[in-house]
């Protein structure tokens, strides 16, 4: 299953960076976590909203990484976010953070839905929307 890229623009700012000025490499982490909740909202969907009308949270299970170039203060950077797969409870995302076009990392991300502490299918709704978006 693939469904079509989202994109979300961002700036690097210093709180991103190391001593060296440098993206810290848990920065990326935070950058493809805000791809992801922006994949959601353009699904029409809200963590916050899901969090409380439903009680459905998601957690990343896995996450491989891969980091390819570094980046900088006030970088303009963009992050792509598309599904690879969704089973059960769990939706696989390929991220890849780019600066002028270029690749700067990627990673292959699988989370999955919970539901008072345990994995919990994905709900009904956002699996219909996925499909639609094939």
């Amino acid at each position: 299953m693939t469904t079509p890229t989202q994109r979300f623009d961002l700036r690097v700012y210093y709180e991103d960076t190391d001593f060296s000025g440098r993206v810290y490499h848990a920065s990326y982490l935070r950058f493809m976590e805000r791809g992801r909740s922006e994949w959601l909202r353009a699904l029409g969907f809200e963590h916050g909203a899901l969090a409380g009308e439903q009680g459905l949270l998601f957690a990343v299970r896995g996450l491989e990484i891969e980091f390819l170039a570094p980046a900088a203060i006030d970088d303009l950077l963009r992050v792509e976010t598309r599904v690879t797969g969704i089973r059960g409870a769990a939706i696989e995302f390929s991220q890849v953070i780019l600066r002028h076009g270029e690749r700067i990392a990627e990673a292959k991300v699988r989370v999955v839905a919970l539901k008072n502490g345990r994995a919990t299918r994905i709900p009904r709704e956002l699996r219909s929307r996925l499909d639609a978006a094939r």
